[in-house]
């Protein structure tokens, strides 16, 4: 969807649209092609939502987390989840200071801006229950006391989609946590002809070619910014439509709640400022609808036997809401 400046923005985009172009020449040194992921991922960092990457093995989800992350001046954490890890593991725990002859807290691998967590469906519901308070409110609480995160914070979660042994669905109310849900597919013959050319004439790591280019700072001046993208009340009603339809269909056993909603309003004013624009348009809205509702909707058995997928359901639904004038 490339944007046609025919027009003259009443909000000033210059210093965003400078960030987004020199994160994306950063991730584009190493990952070939995939545009659209790299856009949603962007997307999804100034909209403060987290991600959720789904892709067989070997499709570059964790580089792709990697690499974002080593664009930004921010800490970065990451966790491989495992069967056996624990909630401690990854929260804290509370140590005994003999000097002090009092309990310390010590940090787990959840304090950071942008957390990775590799695999998040291979731990147990315990485990997986326990980013359910951070990923809403950006905190978390332990032995009676809050700690909070630091802006931005961002929990980047990879699954494997194929692989069931020893795997754990996550439960509805973590995946409804996730702004998108990304769908990593195989990459073309002539963008894997590419891969190849590149790993064969590259001498170093491939991630030493990317430096940061952006701030915690930039990355608040680009909220604050988007806050002035402006979308028409109709739009609203637009967005409020689509999601509600999904409590309505027929193919559909449990439809998207208004987190959804917001979801859908917040990531629609993100993307439009990425393609250079000040308002948000149908085609936003239209464009991140699957990927905004395609985790939070449950569809009946009978669809689900048919071999129907969320997002056709969810294609059929938005091509069949009115489209405001």
């Amino acid at each position: 969807m490339e944007n046609q400046e025919s027009f003259e923005n009443r909000v000033d985009l210059s210093k965003l649209k400078e960030g987004v172009a020199q994160i994306r020449e950063q991730i584009g040194k190493v990952i070939v092609g995939q545009k659209q992921m790299v856009d949603l991922m962007i997307t999804a960092v100034l909209a403060d939502g987290h991600i959720l990457l789904e892709g067989v093995p070997g499709v570059a989800k964790t580089l792709a987390a990697k690499l974002v992350a080593k664009s930004m001046a921010v800490d970065f954490s990451r966790v491989q989840f495992t069967p056996d890890l624990m909630p401690s593991d990854v929260l804290g725990t509370s140590v005994f200071n003999m000097k002090t002859t009092e309990f310390d807290f010590k940090k787990g691998p959840i304090f950071s801006n942008l957390v990775l967590i590799d695999e998040i469906n291979r731990a147990p519901a315990k485990t997986q229950a326990a980013l359910f308070e951070v990923m809403e409110e950006r905190q978390i609480t332990v032995d009676g006391k809050t700690y909070k995160m630091e802006s931005p914070y961002l929990v980047l979660a990879t699954q494997n989609p194929v692989e069931q042994e020893g795997t754990y669905r996550l439960p509805e109310a973590q995946l409804d946590r996730f702004l998108f849900k990304i769908e990593i597919g195989y990459p073309s013959v002539a963008d894997e002809k590419e891969i190849l050319l590149r790993a064969a004439n590259r001498k170093g790591d491939q991630l030493d070619d990317v430096s940061p280019v952006i701030k915690a700072k930039d990355i608040a001046a680009y909220k604050e910014t988007l806050k002035e993208i402006i979308v028409d009340e109709k739009l609203l009603g637009y967005i409020a439509e689509i999601v509600g339809n999904t409590r309505q269909d027929q193919s559909i056993y449990l439809g998207a709640s208004p987190r959804a909603s917001l979801a859908l309003l917040n990531g629609s004013r993100a993307f439009a400022a990425i393609q250079g624009r000040d308002f948000v348009t149908p085609e936003d809205i239209q464009f991140l609808a699957t990927h905004v509702l395609k985790h939070r909707i449950i569809l009946t058995p009978e669809k689900e036997m048919e071999g129907i997928a969320a997002e056709e359901v969810i294609q059929q639904l938005v091509s069949k809401t009115e489209v405001p004038r």
